[in-house]
C-alpha cells in the first residue's frame, strides 16, 4: 500500500476504538448520533477468499471460515493489549488498525495467504486502504456494542467499508493496495486460534444465514429501514433467546480428524506426517480433559469448567453490521417465510436488497485469548452461509 510515511505510535489515536462509548442495545447501531469517525492516521484492512463460491461447492467451507479467521487473528496478536475493530464476514474479514503498524500488518497477512495457498490450496485476497483515501467520497464511522463480559463488538457504517472492499477488489485498483514483502519468509502468530467444536445443529428446524442492505437515498430513510428490518425479525423470530444458533445444549467437542484438521494444518504447517498425527492427538487429549471439565464442573484455579458453554454462547457473532445487516439465525421454516414475505415487499419498494442461504447447522470458529476471559467465537452457516446469502443478494441487485 501507498503510505508516504509510517508515523510514530501515538497513544492518543491509537486508543480511540478502546475510549469508545459503548450500546447496550443491537437496535442503538441504527441511530447516527451513535457513531463517530475514524481517525484519518488509520487503515481498513480487507481480506477474501477469491473464488469462494467454488471452493464452497466442493466442500471447502470449513476452511474458508477458518482463513477469514486466521486474518483476524494474526493482526489481533499483532497489535497486543491495544483494542481494535474487526468483522469476521465469514469468507474474508474487515478490521481497522493504526496506520503505526501497516508495516507488520502486511507481513502477517503475506504469512496468512501463504498458509491459504500452501495448506489449503486456496487464494486470500488481502489488502490495507488508508482512511484518508476513502474519506472523500464515503464515511468511515464506528460504534461499539456490548456481545458479552468477554467481547464488545465492532459496527461499522457510512459506506467506506464497501468502498475498500471494492478497491481491494478491482483489478484496476487492487495492486495499489495489496501488502508486499521483501522476504518470502513472512511469519505470524496464529496463537488463540481454535476450531475444536462440532458442528452446531438448530435448535429448531433450520439455520438462516441473512445479508440485508439498505438502499434509500438518505441517512435518515436508511436508519429507518434498517431500524424497521431489525423490529420486523425480532418480532418474528423473538428475543436472542429465542434464536441464537448456539446454545450450552448444542455445543460439543469434536475428536473427528475432519473437524479438527484446519486447526492441525495452521499449527503444524509442515508435510510431517508424524508431527501431524501428534498434533491430532494432542487436540483430541485436549477436549477430552474439556469434555471431563466440562461434564463434572471442575474448578481449575479461580475458572469453574461448568460455565464455559454459556461463556461461548455468550461472546459469539452471529449478529453484526459493516454496511450491511448480517445474521446467522435458528428458526423455523414459516417463520423464514414470514421474512422473506417481508423483505420481498421492501426489495419490489426499492427499499432494500437481502439474500439469505438455508441449513441444518452453524459452524463456529473461535479466537480464544482467555477461557474466562477475552474471547470471541465467529459462527456463520453450514455449506456456505454467509457467501451463498451475499451471492444471492448480487444477483437480486442485478435486477
Amino acid at each position: 500500500m501507498n503510505i508516504q510515511e509510517v508515523q510514530p505510535r501515538d497513544q492518543t489515536t491509537e486508543s480511540f476504538y478502546a475510549d469508545l462509548p459503548i450500546l447496550e442495545n443491537f437496535a442503538d447501531i441504527t441511530h447516527d448520533e451513535n457513531f463517530y469517525p475514524v481517525p484519518h492516521d488509520w487503515s481498513i484492512i480487507i481480506t477474501d477468499i477469491i473464488d469462494s463460491t467454488k471452493a464452497i461447492e466442493v466442500g471447502k467451507y470449513k476452511d474458508i471460515n477458518l482463513l477469514g479467521a486466521c486474518s483476524i487473528i494474526v493482526i489481533l496478536n499483532l497489535v497486543g493489549d491495544l483494542e481494535i475493530p474487526f468483522v469476521f464476514g465469514g469468507d474474508g474479514a474487515s478490521l481497522l488498525i493504526p496506520n503505526s503498524y501497516v508495516l507488520e500488518a502486511e507481513q502477517a497477512l503475506i504469512a496468512v495467504q501463504n498458509l491459504a495457498r500452501d495448506e489449503f490450496n486456496l487464494v486470500l485476497r488481502a489488502g490495507i486502504v488508508p482512511i484518508s483515501a476513502i474519506t472523500s467520497k464515503y464515511e468511515v464511522k464506528i460504534a461499539k456494542l456490548h456481545i458479552s463480559n468477554n467481547y464488545n463488538q465492532a459496527i461499522l457504517r457510512g459506506g467506506g467499508i464497501s468502498y475498500a472492499t471494492s478497491l481491494v477488489k478491482d483489478v484496476a485498483t487492487t495492486h495499489l493496495y495489496s501488502p508486499k514483502s521483501p522476504s518470502i519468509y513472512a511469519i505470524a502468530d496464529f496463537s488463540g486460534l481454535e476450531c475444536r467444536w462440532r458442528d452446531i445443529p438448530t435448535r429448531h428446524e433450520e439455520i438462516l444465514s441473512l445479508i440485508v442492505l439498505v438502499t434509500a437515498p438518505s441517512q435518515t430513510q436508511v436508519d429507518n429501514i434498517y431500524r424497521e428490518v431489525i423490529n420486523q425479525i425480532e418480532r418474528i423470530y423473538g428475543q436472542d433467546n429465542d434464536c441464537h444458533p448456539v446454545s450450552e445444549e448444542n455445543l460439543q467437542l469434536s475428536f473427528q480428524k475432519r473437524n479438527l484438521s484446519s486447526e492441525m494444518k495452521v499449527f503444524t504447517n509442515t508435510k510431517n506426517k508424524l508431527k501431524r498425527k501428534l498434533y491430532l492427538w494432542k487436540l483430541r487429549l485436549i477436549n477430552l480433559l474439556g469434555l471431563i471439565f466440562m461434564q463434572f464442573n471442575i474448578k481449575v484455579g479461580n475458572f469453574q469448567w461448568g460455565d464455559y458453554k454459556q461463556i461461548v454462547a455468550e461472546a459469539t457473532d452471529f449478529k453484526k453490521f459493516d454496511d450491511v445487516l448480517r445474521m446467522v439465525i435458528s428458526g423455523r421454516i414459516r417463520q423464514r417465510r414470514k421474512l422473506t414475505e417481508y423483505l420481498e415487499k421492501k426489495f419490489h419498494e426499492g427499499r432494500l436488497v437481502y439474500g439469505f442461504h438455508i441449513s441444518d447447522r452453524a459452524l463456529m470458529t473461535c479466537l480464544v485469548f482467555e477461557r474466562d476471559g477475552r474471547q470471541v467465537h465467529f459462527v456463520d452457516g453450514a455449506d456456505g452461509g454467509y457467501t451463498l446469502a451475499a451471492k444471492a443478494m448480487k444477483e437480486r441487485m442485478k435486477s
